[in-house]
């Protein structure tokens, strides 16, 4: 597989009054072709930001810094805004968690998917209409024809879902990067919505990134996890490893806070709540709210370091016998 994008050293800087908040910090991974990505962390951890940074939609008040984000091999940090203009929709694409609020309720449903097909593709207008009614009918959505002509109040919260999700496939994108679109959506619809996101992802080949803070949808839906607390990446690994492993009191904290089929009880929580992120934050972000953490903890830097094969977490307590299992490539 080849890597489809690929991030090095993301920042996102917001400017105050009385300083700078640093909510997106050093963040780097990569997404191959053909893989879901998912991406979690509990509200405030940076997900939202770390997406809208690489679509190059952040509000005016944030600065994005990289030392590079290559799509398809082009670092787009480099591309003037006309070009990123020409990025977006076509070749990579968003889907925003709510889309009562992404779709414009004074155009049809039918104009809005057209327009997409129209600016990128250079096509007409029968053109557009007619990708846009065989998407809708591949995202699940009968009587194309018919729902191409309402506008979006007339539809439901799923298919209104499922018609963000044809805008975002108009021109066969090579990554989609889909901010939990399933949040507002009852249990039904969000089963058949991540059904269709994996199918479609299987048969296109495109590379997602699905924002989540729910874990249960990352594991019937990622190939690969990657944890955000506080703007940084905390754990990154499969997902197989990620939730037969979980390394990071983070982690695991999120992990104990799912119900759990055949043992009933209390749910766990984590403590506290989560600090202010400046540059001059010193350790471990985590430190207030982790029952293991110590003065080394608070006082310096923690670096991302080997859980296992393909598997990295930013705490001091990775156990050293993990490092040796990986060292001798076992899983």
């Amino acid at each position: 597989m080849s890597a489809v994008l690929e991030v090095e050293g993301l920042e996102v800087e917001i400017a105050l009054a009385t300083g700078s908040l640093n909510p997106v910090r050093g963040i780097s991974f990569q997404v191959e072709r053909g893989e879901v990505l998912g991406i979690v962390g509990e509200s405030g951890c940076g997900k939202s930001l770390t997406s809208l940074a690489l679509m190059g939609l952040l509000p005016k008040a944030a600065c994005r810094r990289a030392q590079a984000i290559r799509f398809c091999g082009v670092d787009i940090t480099r591309l003037s805004e006309r070009r990123m203009a020409d990025l977006r929709g076509n070749r990579m694409a968003m889907i925003f968690q709510e889309p009562t609020t992404s779709l414009n309720p004074l155009l049809t449903i039918g104009e809005q998917l057209t327009e997409v097909f129209l600016r990128h593709r250079r096509g007409n207008h029968p053109q557009g209409r007619r990708r846009a009614e065989e998407l809708l009918e591949m995202v699940g959505i009968g009587e194309a024809s018919y729902r191409l002509a309402q506008y979006p109040h007339q539809l439901s919260g799923g298919m209104r879902q499922r018609a963000m999700i044809a805008m975002a496939l108009m021109c066969e994108p090579d990554l989609i990067i889909a901010d939990e679109p399933t949040t507002a959506l009852d249990v039904t619809i969000q089963a058949q919505v991540l059904g269709l996101f994996r199918r479609l992802q299987r048969e296109l080949g495109m590379a997602l990134i699905f924002i989540t803070h729910d874990l249960g949808v990352v594991a019937r839906l990622a190939d690969r996890v990657m944890v955000m607390y506080g703007g940084e990446i905390v754990e990154s690994a499969s997902a197989r490893s990620l939730f037969a492993n979980p390394t990071h009191p983070y982690t695991q904290g999120l992990l104990s806070c799912l119900p759990q089929p055949g043992r009933p009880g209390r749910l766990g929580t984590i403590p506290g709540t989560v600090p202010t992120f400046t540059r001059d934050l010193r350790g471990c972000g985590f430190a207030n709210r982790c029952a293991f953490a110590s003065a080394v903890c608070r006082q310096q830097p923690i670096t991302m370091r080997t859980a296992g094969v393909g598997h990295t977490c930013r705490c001091t307590l990775v156990p050293e016998q993990a490092v040796s299992r990986a060292a001798a490539g076992v899983v």
